[in-house]
């Protein structure tokens, strides 16, 4: 489970038989602190990669934009792939199952 900002428009692709499958990249956030020996811990922003399918893709599509906050659940999966100089790269995605916006509607 994730709660964070959306970071850019969702990227949106169709695939047979109007099947649809949605990227979008998360920011959390974490506060930074202040250590007892007076040493402070900056603030630190993770991004995550996350893919919607079907159904769930459609209403990203839809109404989620970059800034809007998120919480989604989901299952982490690791995806292998070759770059154009045949260098081998890893990305680690969340399959979201359910997604609830945080954000008011727009224009509020």
């Amino acid at each position: 489970m994730l709660i964070g900002n959306v970071g850019a428009e969702p990227e949106v692709r169709y695939y047979e038989a109007d099947q649809a499958v949605a990227t979008v990249r998360l920011a959390t956030n974490e506060r930074g602190y202040l250590l007892p020996n007076g040493t402070r811990v900056p603030d630190r922003t993770d991004w995550h990669n996350l893919v919607f399918y079907r159904r769930l893709a459609k209403v990203v599509e839809q109404y989620v934009h970059k800034g809007d906050k998120l919480y989604v659940d989901g299952r982490l999966q690791y995806r292998r792939y070759d770059d154009k100089r045949g260098v081998e790269h890893t990305v680690a995605e969340i399959v979201v199952d359910t997604m609830e916006m945080l954000s008011g509607p727009r224009g509020e």
